[in-house]
């Protein structure tokens, strides 16, 4: 066995099992560190089907080490519920020298919704262009639950594009733990101090192919959020010019689907010379010229994205519209 720390909250093993030699993970706060010669157990599901997790399985328990497993003593609020890796965590709303934040509104603070976890690189980058300095990452439950996994949030935080994470609903790991998306929002705003704010799930899209069976389509109730709290919402547009899955070609079926969905009226920025015609009406479309500005500043802060396995170079209108959401002027 090997073991690379990628940080305080994850650790990348190599697990000899039987005649094969096993990519992990392992989150500490669920199941405590893990040492070269440990014995683990492994749930293999993930590899099994074949399922994008990067190449990972990931570690249930150190049976070297049973009473290592942390599980969280910081707060009353259980992440995890009802599930043996249950954890305790300490989030904003149980602290009383908050208790006036929660009775606020946003503001009109502008907010980026995504729908999947590889767009808030480019989102943040224009927004670090439009010269909003201070971002927060509010990463929700839809799909992957701990931030710990994201190398994606590492690296857009080691480049100073993100400047705080909060993890809501049932997402842990993150700066600030809250309960709810709207505590997370008026937290990020009050708390924080920030000037604008990306929502999205993290790693681990879900979807079946169907109209209403995908995990982004969260996107339409937070966009309503936002809205409710007196946030500016923005959708991030799912887009591509290299899908060879039709229902994604142009603007993908899941943000027409979302779009429709959504009650609230929201600014929806694409790229210049993109075609809107595929659109729900009822929404402020946007035109955003420059967005590959964007792009550049993350090869020249040494951010690399990908996005169901293509770059920027290979699919470049998925990103340019990802960025187009960063440099909507709200003032």
């Amino acid at each position: 066995m090997t073991v690379t720390d990628w940080d305080d909250d994850a650790q990348e093993l190599s697990v000899r099992l039987e005649m094969e030699t096993r990519r992990a993970v392992n989150y500490p706060a669920l199941t405590g560190s893990v040492e070269v010669g440990d014995e683990v157990l492994l749930n293999t599901t993930a590899q099994h089907l074949k399922l994008g997790t990067g190449g990972f399985d990931f570690v249930s328990a150190n049976l070297s080490r049973p009473s290592a497993r942390m599980g969280g003593d910081k707060g009353h609020i259980i992440k995890g519920r009802y599930l043996p890796c249950q954890q305790a965590v300490q989030t904003l709303e149980e602290l009383a020298k908050y208790a006036d934040m929660w009775e606020r509104t946003l503001e009109e603070m502008p907010v980026l919704v995504g729908q999947l976890h590889s767009q808030i690189a480019p989102a943040a980058a224009g927004l670090s262009l439009a010269g909003r300095l201070k971002v927060a990452y509010i990463m929700t439950d839809a799909a992957c639950l701990p931030i710990a996994f994201s190398r994606l949030v590492r690296d857009l935080k080691a480049a100073n594009l993100l400047q705080a994470t909060i993890t809501c609903g049932q997402a842990f790991g993150g700066d600030y733990e809250t309960v709810t998306l709207h505590s997370a929002l008026l937290a990020a705003k009050h708390i924080l101090g920030c000037d604008a704010a990306i929502i999205c799930q993290g790693p681990g899209n879900a979807g079946t192919g169907t109209k209403y069976g995908f995990s982004g389509i969260e996107q339409a109730q937070n966009l309503d959020i936002v809205k409710a709290l007196k946030g500016t919402s923005i959708a991030i547009v799912r887009m591509s010019s290299a899908e060879g899955r039709a229902r994604h070609l142009g603007i993908s079926h899941h943000t027409r689907t979302t779009l429709d969905l959504a009650y609230s009226r929201c600014i929806v920025p694409l790229p210049a010379g993109s075609d809107e015609t595929d659109l729900p009406p009822g929404h402020s479309v946007l035109f955003i010229e420059g967005a590959q500005a964007a792009l550049d500043l993350l090869v020249e802060r040494g951010v690399a994205v990908s996005s169901m396995g293509r770059t920027p170079a290979e699919d470049p209108l998925f990103f340019l519209a990802a960025a187009a959401a960063g440099f909507v002027e709200t003032d």
